[in-house]
């Protein structure tokens, strides 16, 4: 399974319309709007280059209202500690 991470730069009052485009499209797992140098960072996971290409340069970038992307292809999960899918906010689980 290929995984990237897209950084993603939406224009002023686009973000709702923009995530919901691409909440639609085969390969994006995971959809945060984030605050910092970036509005949105997808979490994309496809079994070919390919479609990660086609996600990326004709789906992604291409989207009206995408101002900017930076891409991030991972070579290799370093930790699965949080695979769940959420992230630690350094509690225990079940506290």
């Amino acid at each position: 399974m290929l995984e990237a991470i897209v950084l993603i730069n939406v224009k002023p009052g686009q973000l709702h319309a923009v995530a919901d485009t691409l909440m639609e499209r085969e390969g994006v797992h995971e959809l945060y709007s984030v605050a910092g140098k970036y509005d949105m960072v997808a979490v994309l996971r496809t079994s070919r280059n390919e479609r990660l290409e086609e996600l990326v340069t004709g789906e992604i970038a291409a989207l009206p209202g995408v101002e900017h992307t930076t891409t991030l292809v991972a070579f290799r999960c370093l930790s699965r500690k949080e695979s769940d899918g959420t992230f630690s906010v350094g509690l225990e689980p079940g506290k």
